[in-house]
């Protein structure tokens, strides 16, 4: 449950830091770098983001699936028909 509380808060930290960056190029009129600043945590912030999640799938917290996943009951009726 932890990792996915980590998960929101990375994801919520990554929208902050965007809209700082857009509130730094509008305000600052590139003449600051804080543009590029508030950039380069996002960027780190979704490095960050990918790890969690990656922990998350090999902790077992996270259970990946396909867009549109196939039952493996559906599956044996049609391969003994086949055999």
């Amino acid at each position: 449950m932890w990792i996915k509380v980590l998960i929101v808060a990375t994801l919520v930290a990554i929208i902050v830091s965007l809209a700082g960056g857009m509130l730094f190029l509008v305000k600052d009129k590139g003449k600051t770098e804080r543009t590029a600043k508030a950039l380069t945590i996002r960027i780190g912030l979704s490095v960050a983001l990918f790890g969690l999640l990656m922990l998350g799938i090999f902790t077992g917290h996270i259970k990946p699936h396909g867009i549109s996943p196939v039952s493996h009951s559906a599956i044996q009726p049609a391969l003994q028909s086949t055999e």
